[in-house]
Parts: structure tokens; sequence; C-alpha cells
């Protein structure tokens, strides 16, 4: 009993570590980026020593793909919680594009997953990943649309797949723009503008679907 009690504690004592390491490299990857930011900085931010970072993590870009996951990870709680959750596929749409916008104008996620992560992680690895996060998502609430009758029927693999590249696109513009928030209003107003096309052009086609 006591073998299981130790080995207990020392599993949280060694999760709350990881957990500190990794609260300490978003907070720092955030301000100062990757290039600016050393694993003694991190460590010492978490208050554990140099050894117990290299117990966790190989190096600096593991502990930056950590740091990255923790931030996308956020994110996609966030919009799951929106796309899963009450009023109607399109009112989910919507608000869920609300959240993506707000997300990307979020001083983290915009340094570690917009700004940084494409040149530590290579730009193939970093998009694979943003797939990862991103396109079951879609993917999900475009066939909640097309079920609803706000979509016309479509493969939705491929759709999917070319609204998230519209979505990356439109995380990029609004991470590298001088004025990030002008231009996410501005993205939120033409994606909602083709997205209301489409769904009046659909039930305009569906006459069981009042306009």
């Amino acid at each position: 009993m006591n073998v299981a009690v130790t080995r207990s504690r020392r599993d949280d004592y060694t999760e709350s570590t990881r957990d500190a390491l990794i609260g300490s490299a978003v907070a720092l990857f955030t301000e100062r980026g990757y290039a600016g930011t050393s694993l003694d900085e991190i460590a010492r931010r978490a208050r554990v020593t140099k050894g117990a970072l290299y117990h966790h993590f190989s190096g600096k870009q593991a502990v930056f793909e950590a740091a990255f996951d923790a931030v996308e990870t956020e994110v996609k709680g966030r919009l799951e919680k929106i796309l899963r959750g009450d009023g109607t596929p399109w009112e989910r749409a919507v608000a869920g594009l609300r959240e993506f916008i707000s997300s990307c104008l979020d001083p983290a996620y915009q340094r570690i997953a917009l700004h940084e992560a494409p040149v530590v992680m290579g730009w193939q690895r970093w998009r694979a990943a943003e797939e990862r996060y991103s396109f079951g998502l879609i993917k999900a609430a475009l066939q909640d649309l097309i079920d609803a009758g706000d979509m016309i029927s479509v493969p939705v693999d491929v759709a999917s797949r070319l609204l998230f590249g519209a979505l990356s696109s439109a995380a990029t513009e609004i991470a590298g723009s001088a004025e990030p928030e002008r231009v996410g209003a501005e993205i939120e107003q033409v994606v909602i503008a083709l997205l209301q096309q489409v769904r009046d052009a659909s039930r305009g086609a569906r006459p069981d679907h009042p306009r």
C-alpha cells in the first residue's frame, strides 16, 4: 500500500514538474521567441533544475514542441466546446469562426503557433500538426451544416481541406499584420458573408427550408 502511495506521489510530482516547465516555456517563448529563450531561463522560471528539464525533454526544440502542443490544445478545447455546444449548426459555426479569429489575436498562440512554429518545426511538420488539431473540427462543422441544409451536399473532405487552407492563410495574415485586430475583423466579415451566400443558395434550392 505504501509503495502505491509513494508511486502516486512521484507521478504527481513528475507531472507537476513537466507542467511547470511547459508553462514557463509558453510564457518565455511568447515574450522572447525561440531564439531569445534559453533552457536555463525556462528551468529557472519553472523553479526546477536544468537536470530536471532534461529528464522530461531532450532539448530546446522538444520543449518548444510541448509548448506548441499546449497552446494548440487549449485553442482546440475552446473550439470543441463551441462546436459541440448549444445552438444551431450555423450559430455554432459562426461562433467557432469568431473564437478562432480571437485565438489568432492571443499573444501566446500568435507568437508560438503562427510565428515561431513554421520556422522551428519546419513548414511541413507545422502544417501537419495544424491539420491534426483543426481538420477534424472543420470537417465536423461542415457536415453539420450540410445535414442542416445550410450548405449544399459536397465532398466533405475536399471542402474541409479548402476551408482549412483558407483559415490557415487567414491566421497568417492576422499574425503578420501591423493591425491584427482590424485584419481579424475584416476576415471575419468576409468569411461570414461568403458562408451566408452559400447558406442562402442552399436554402433557396431546398423548398423545405425557409430562407
